[in-house]
């Protein structure tokens, strides 16, 4: 019994803490499955919601997509839109390579058409034999040859002169003199020989005239240039304790090595000078590196097959057309003068293009190749002229930095004008143009002079009242039209001198 009673108070305090851990147990869990409720119930709360954000986003989207297929409905309906038409001016469109190319076809069929009726009606004129007769009369006399070997002594002149001037033996106003003297006999000489002798033909005249024409403005720059070099050397002597002269050109080696004043006064450097394709002097040429082989032989091809090319062009084509214009300028018809006129523009204009491209691009490349000469722009982009001054600035660029450097800026140094130093350029080559044309023809009728004189109104008119591309055009239609004009005046002048010659 004792026992028993003692047994009974520790029996209940287990139960009692067993249950107290029972009902903790079962609170505790209660409480987390409360949680776990909690986080399914916002589980499935955010899912629901996630479906209906789907829902809702592809709703849009489809609605976005049926608006997008009814905008390309709408601009499947609508085909126009602000543009300007292609061959209006305010267009930006400039690929006109087809209009280009149908151009050169026509071209192409009406010349050729041209050429196959004159071949109908003349049958072929090529003659290599008369074209020699052009040259020499007498096989066994070449006056023209003989004045072109003679041009040397002057030449050697010149290099005597400045010889003489670098030592200071000849003061700088006699060594003037002897150079205006030596160049008054190169313009006057040939030009005499020309005149007087019989055997010179007029093409023979020409090649002589212009090889001495060269020479002249060569020798010119070459005065010039010496003696800007010797009023360096005073100027350098008077502000420097010594003279930094150079050594003579025979203690120097190498293609690279820079002559010096008065290094350069040798045959070698002078002769090079005068074979080279430029009018201006420099004591350092730009020189490049090797002779290419292939453009060497590229550049002589074009030469002798564009030579053969105009001279039978010139007797197939032009001189029929010269010779059936003479009935019509000895009666002054207007109506048909006008209308050979017209026929003989195109094939003298044709001519011309050849010789610019034998002349400027083959024959002198071939030179400055031969020659190793650096400099090779002989021409511009003058075919683009918007304005005549622009043409004659750079159709020809080596007589053009020669009228520059040696007559145009020591004009403005003077103190003329821009207006006067310009009409001045102008009328130094519109004296060459006569001089080159009737001293060989031994008449002087004054057309090629009047020619140039006329292209300083024309310049004025042009670059005052038209621009882009009505200048070009008028730039154009100038050199079409008035080459062809002063061709027909000395040949029918030369026709009538000679036929009253042959008449008395």
């Amino acid at each position: 019994m004792g026992d028993s009673g003692a047994v009974r108070p520790a029996a209940l305090r287990r139960r009692a803490t067993f249950s107290a851990i029972r009902s903790q147990t079962l609170q505790s869990s209660s409480v987390g499955s409360t949680e776990a409720f909690r986080d399914a119930v916002t589980a499935s709360s955010s899912r629901e919601l996630n479906k209906l954000n789907g829902s809702h986003t592809t709703l849009s989207r489809s609605k976005h997509e049926k608006r997008k297929r009814g905008n390309d409905h709408s601009g499947r309906l609508s085909c126009h839109q602000q543009q300007e038409s292609l061959l209006s001016s305010s267009s930006s469109f400039s690929n006109y390579r087809g209009i280009l190319n149908w151009c050169v076809i026509m071209l192409v069929l009406s010349n050729a058409r041209l050429f196959l009726e004159n071949l109908l009606k003349y049958g072929i004129l090529v003659d290599p034999i008369q074209v020699l007769a052009l040259f020499v009369k007498d096989p066994y006399s070449w006056p023209a040859g003989c004045l072109v070997i003679v041009s040397n002594v002057f030449i050697l002149a010149a290099l005597y002169t400045e010889r003489q001037l670098s030592k200071g033996s000849l003061s700088e106003h006699v060594g003037l003199l002897v150079h205006s003297f030596n160049l008054s006999i190169i313009l006057s000489f040939p030009a005499v020989v020309v005149l007087l002798v019989p055997s010179v033909t007029p093409v023979g005249g020409v090649f002589a005239l212009g090889t001495y024409t060269i020479l002249l403005l060569k020798l010119y720059s070459y005065k010039d240039v010496n003696r800007w070099c010797r009023e360096l050397s005073s100027i350098k002597v008077k502000t420097l304790s010594r003279s930094y002269s150079c050594p003579s050109a025979q203690h120097m080696t190498g293609d690279d090595q820079k002559v010096c004043y008065p290094g350069n006064l040798t045959i070698r450097d002078l002769y090079y000078f005068v074979f080279a394709p430029t009018l201006c002097y420099e004591l350092n040429f730009p020189r490049s590196p090797k002779i290419r082989m292939s453009f060497l032989l590229r550049r002589l091809f074009e030469m002798l097959f564009l030579t053969q090319l105009l001279v039978g062009l010139t007797q197939q084509w032009m001189i029929p057309i010269i010779q059936s214009s003479m009935k019509p300028l000895e009666d002054m018809d207007l109506s048909r003068m006008m209308e050979r006129l017209l026929r003989l523009a195109v094939p003298n204009h044709l001519l011309w293009l050849m010789f610019f491209y034998w002349f400027f691009h083959s024959s002198l490349n071939f030179i400055a190749e031969l020659l190793r000469f650096g400099d090779r722009q002989f021409y511009k982009d003058w075919w683009n002229s918007e304005t005549v001054t622009y043409f004659w600035q750079n159709w020809n660029i080596p007589v053009h930095k020669w009228c520059l450097r040696h007559f145009y800026y020591p004009l403005l140094g003077k103190g003329f004008s821009k207006m006067v130093s310009q009409s001045a350029v102008f009328f130094l080559s519109a004296f060459f143009h006569e001089y080159l044309v009737s001293v060989p023809l031994r008449m002087f009728r004054l057309w090629a002079f009047m020619g140039m004189m006329a292209q300083l109104p024309l310049a004025w008119l042009v670059g005052r009242f038209l621009r882009g591309n009505y200048g070009n055009a008028a730039v154009w239609i100038s050199l079409i039209i008035g080459q062809p004009f002063a061709v027909l005046m000395y040949v029918h002048d030369y026709y009538v001198l000679q036929n009253r010659q042959e008449i008395d």
